[in-house]
């Protein structure tokens, strides 16, 4: 058969992209389409005393305006639906919050209509810091839906106090971020009847279809949702939010098909954001460097209305074999949009807290940073005592070492010059866990030597159509070319939402299963053909290559898939195979690991520092794509970039707006922030986590990055920052 599973083959979308065929949701061409402009709350905090469209419903071409308390709650939208109906609700929670929807005929009478809009309220004093907020704190139960308690302990840590030699304790803290995916979210919406069709940035066809048959009252079936194409989501496209249903409500009522496009300002308050966390945390070690003890309790931010934690302490829990560990949450409450899941949420912010804290570790004990992280390597998941599925951690970190050439390294602070800039040398590890979801796909094999692989997944532009046609042309035995995969619509078969690492994971094994039942179907019904060459032959004896089913010991006798459709008079052969997770792999811990290594010159004269090499060594499985895998690990190490020495999302400490909600003011790396890298996989064979051995990739890069360049900072000037972004004014 032939191996075309690892190969570093070119998107099949890339054509289409490259020369604007690819349709995004705003470029859906319908007719009779109207726009919808939302307009939002100007204050963070009081109520709504009246709303004057007078003057909006005036504009030619505006067709009709929805205000607040003609929907329903778009606050409380709920993550699983409910039967229970919404309230209306006059109270502004956060600035930004969606009040209602102008129609009209084109965008920018939408867009002035709604500027138009009257709306008087009763102010109140906003809640908009963590300063603010940390008198009311609390300690949830459980976090991210009930999925994790809200505290976690093993050991003693009055013990490890007792048995450790030194201690490391400090408060680490990143800001407000946001996603900014390249393409802002949209929706067009169409009813024909009862019966709604949503175009939509989604990252899960499945998720918003139930959630919106959930708001609106519908029964699943009366509910399309489509969306062939995603530029960017992070996870501010993961779940329903308001401007969908907003735009369903619109288009019922005037009876023709409603676009809403939410700006790029509306982008800061629509659809969630990574919140800032205060994290403290306690390393205790003998001076040798064993930890005795970790301590983590990590403090973000939610909304007034919803619980929403960063689970800033999930890798803590397992990264290293410390007998003794305390990690806790904390939540407290302000006046802005309920936080999201975000690239590698937890994981992010949390492992620049604990892989700075480790550094810091081997600097005060005067340990190489990878030794001491060798030493405490753990060799079973230390929370659970399960064995790894697979963990290379330690091959990345020798792999990278020699790449970036480690052994080289001074360890003093401020050994290295080059002219007015402070050269500094840093590292980090990376890891995120493993999960997979129930998949079903359809797989068609036509007389015409077409092949049609068809299930209800995203492709958020990681390369989802692309490794997808490879796992099915290699199990059908054929190339890509004549594989056709299609996804991006709830008519077909469901698949999981696109998130958590967990696409690769949960659709490949389905369309291998698929792809392989259709192929053994093919050839069952070759060797029960009297009319065949192969007729009466064992199906073990059989192989498979570029559609042509052949004897292993005869390869002269064959048939081919066309050949046999034809003679049994069929068009096509139909299979569907659904899959879940093994429940063998329960047995194992499932995670993804990686280093990566910085070379950081800092201005010694302005403070600003340049990334000037980065290497990244990881361990994911069995990879289904050398070139889009790649592409993945510089964008996640791009975004690290950025963490670390840029992004922060700034809010008015009186108003609660956010200030600088636009590509302008919020910094994001460009192509002269990022240096060359370097990226390599370790070759790692994974029976457990799935039949194809494939494990977390996307959210992993980004992960350990900002603690890497912190530490290289440190190095080059003696200076710890602590709290991100770096930026010139904490090291000046």
């Amino acid at each position: 058969m032939n191996n075309i599973i690892g190969q570093p083959l070119n998107r099949v979308d890339g054509r289409l992209k490259v020369t604007g065929e690819a349709q995004y949701t705003a470029d859906i061409p319908i007719e009779k389409l109207t726009y919808g402009v939302i307009f939002q709350s100007a204050i963070a905090k009081g109520k709504v005393l009246t709303i004057d469209t007078t003057q909006t419903l005036a504009v030619p071409g505006v067709i009709d305006i929805i205000t607040y308390d003609q929907t329903p709650n778009l606050i409380n939208i709920p993550f699983i639906p409910t039967p229970t109906p919404p309230k209306k609700d006059d109270n502004i929670y956060h600035y930004g919050q969606p009040l209602g929807i102008v129609i009209a005929e084109t965008l920018e009478q939408a867009e002035y209509g709604a500027s138009l809009v009257k709306i008087t309220y009763e102010v109140a004093t906003p809640t908009v810091t963590m300063a603010q907020a940390l008198p009311e704190v609390f300690e949830p139960e459980s976090i991210f839906f009930g999925i994790m308690p809200g505290k976690i302990t093993r050991g003693d840590i009055e013990l490890g106090k007792t048995q450790a030699e030194i201690f490391i304790e400090q408060v680490y803290s990143t800001p407000m971020e946001h996603h900014n995916p390249l393409e802002t979210s949209a929706t067009i919406a169409i009813w024909e009847g009862d019966n709604l069709t949503i175009y939509e940035t989604t990252q899960g066809i499945s998720g918003t279809q139930k959630r919106l048959a959930g708001v609106l009252k519908l029964p699943l079936e009366n509910v399309r949702v489509i969306s062939k194409y995603l530029g960017g989501g992070f996870g501010c496209k993961a779940l329903l939010r308001s401007h969908t249903i907003l735009a369903a409500i619109a288009s019922r009522q005037v009876q023709r098909p409603v676009k809403v496009v939410l700006t790029r300002s509306q982008m800061y308050t629509a659809c969630g954001y990574r919140s800032q966390t205060h994290q403290e945390l306690t390393l205790g070690a003998t001076k040798q460097g064993q930890l005795t003890l970790i301590k983590h309790i990590g403090t973000s931010l939610t909304s007034i209305f919803d619980d929403f934690v960063e689970p800033v302490g999930a890798a803590t829990t397992m990264i290293y074999a410390c007998p003794n560990l305390e990690v806790k949450y904390r939540l407290a409450r302000i006046n802005a949009g309920t936080p999201t899941f975000m690239r590698a949420p937890g994981e992010a912010p949390g492992m620049f807290a604990l892989e700075s804290a480790i550094d810091e570790l081997a600097y005060a004990l005067n340990i190489d940073p990878i030794e001491i992280r060798l030493q405490n390597h753990a060799d079973i998941n230390p929370q659970t005592g399960l064995p790894w599925s697979s963990k290379s951690l330690k091959q990345c970190y020798q792999k990278g070492a020699e790449l970036f050439g480690w052994s080289q390294r001074h360890p003093t602070p401020r050994s290295i010059q080059d002219g007015n800039f402070l050269i500094g040398w840093g590292m980090a590890s990376a890891t995120f866990p493993t999960h997979s979801m129930s998949a079903t796909v359809k797989v068609e094999i036509f007389a015409t030597g077409e092949v049609s692989v068809q299930t209800g997944t995203q492709d958020i532009g990681t390369g989802t159509y692309t490794v997808m046609t490879q796992v099915a042309a290699e199990a059908l035995g054929l190339s890509s070319q004549p594989v056709q995969f299609s996804l991006g619509d709830s008519n077909l078969p469901t698949a999981p939402v696109t998130g958590n690492s967990i696409t690769v994971a949960s659709v490949s094994p389905a369309v291998h299963q698929a792809a392989t039942a259709a192929r053994e179907k093919l050839i069952q019904m070759a060797i029960a053909d009297s009319n065949s060459q192969l007729y009466g032959c064992q199906i073990t004896d059989i192989s498979v290559e570029l559609g042509q089913i052949f004897l292993k010991s005869e390869p002269s006798r064959r048939d081919s898939y066309t050949e046999i459709l034809q003679r049994h008079g069929l068009e096509s052969l139909v299979v569907t195979e659904a899959t879940s997770p093994n429940p063998e792999s329960k047995q194992y811990s499932q995670h993804s690991f990686g280093a990566v290594f910085v070379e950081v010159a800092v201005d010694e004269l302005l403070g600003e520092v340049k990334v000037r090499r980065c290497i990244g060594v990881y361990s994911a499985g069995r990879i289904l794509n050398t070139k889009t895998a790649r592409s993945q690990v510089i964008g996640g190490i791009t975004w690290g970039i950025g963490m670390a020495l840029m992004e922060k999302t700034v809010m008015d400490m009186n108003s609660g707006k956010i200030i600088g909600a636009n590509l302008s003011d919020y910094l994001i790396p460009v192509h002269a922030d990022i240096p060359s890298m370097e990226v390599q996989f370790i070759e790692e064979h994974d029976p457990h986590v799935n039949v194809l051995g494939t494990k977390s990739l996307g959210e992993l890069p980004i992960v350990g990055v900002a603690a890497a360049i912190a530490n290289a900072v440190y190095h080059a000037t003696g200076k710890r920052i602590r709290d991100l972004p770096i930026t010139p004014d904490k090291l000046l």
